[in-house]
């Protein structure tokens, strides 16, 4: 069974819990932001390229198309 803690106790503890987190930079943050986009942007090509490809494949194979 659980213990039970008051609200007042409860938001003690998530006060005390998140002095404890190490909050990234700003700078940290500007930099993983940029990554995340410039691999969005090297995933979303690649899946480009191989959908073309695939397609074509495709069409060669069935011969429908044009």
């Amino acid at each position: 069974m659980m213990a039970k803690t008051n609200p007042l106790e409860f938001f003690q503890q998530v006060r005390s819990e998140t002095s404890k987190v190490t909050w990234p930079t700003r700078r940290e943050t500007a930099i993983t932001t940029v990554m995340v986009f410039v691999m969005v942007t090297f995933a979303t090509v690649f899946f480009f390229l191989a959908d073309m490809v695939l397609s074509y494949g495709v069409t060669l194979v069935l011969g429908i198309g044009s």
